[in-house]
């Protein structure tokens, strides 16, 4: 290589650290070469636009590196939503995020399902997305009783149903869900 064809090359590459480069470079040192599986479910009966909500919840996963497995409704009956939580697990999701059904509402009952199925809960995650919401202005996810935790190889997480709240939730969660998922394999037996 002559020294005009390095001169060319060192005034396209930056050496210098951005935000996008420093996250892709990030990415990659983390990445095992697994792809890491999500499981959306969608609860309640009352979405405006569900194929909207489902669309945003898979774009937001998938421009972090996930594979989403499905993404599936449910009423807001305790029952159903925990056989969604339960069919992810067994079926290996890495992570798994509801969306809805956190309020206080008489038929909010997301999080009285989730208690049932973690091993562990993770309540710096939830407070996590409650501060984010309440500084982006998304009351729902700053006023939510959503849980964030493990259920054997799998974390969950439950956000509120705004579009505010979904971008904002997950903005602050893939960063942790992903310490977290690093942790379980690296102890996993």
């Amino acid at each position: 290589m002559g020294e005009s064809e390095i001169e060319q090359m060192s005034e396209t590459v930056s050496t210098e650290p951005s935000d996008v480069n420093l996250a892709e470079m990030e990415r990659l040192i983390n990445d095992d070469g697994q792809v890491r599986n999500a499981f959306v479910v969608l609860v309640g009966d009352h979405f405006e636009n569900p194929d909207g909500a489902a669309s945003l919840m898979v774009e937001l996963l998938e421009e972090d590196g996930y594979s989403v497995d499905a993404v599936v409704s449910t009423g807001a009956v305790k029952r159903e939503i925990r056989k969604a939580l339960d069919t992810a697990v067994v079926g290996g999701a890495d992570l798994v995020v509801t969306v809805g059904g956190v309020g206080v509402g008489p038929r909010a009952k997301t999080p009285d399902a989730t208690r049932k199925v973690l091993d562990v809960r993770l309540q710096g995650i939830e407070q996590a997305i409650r501060n984010s919401g309440m500084g982006a202005g998304a009351l729902d996810a700053g006023l939510s009783r959503g849980l964030a935790g493990v259920s054997g190889q799998t974390v969950i997480v439950n956000l509120a149903e705004s579009r505010a709240a979904v971008r904002d939730g997950m903005a602050t969660i893939l960063p942790l869900v992903s310490h977290v998922l690093d942790d379980l394999c690296r102890w996993s037996v």
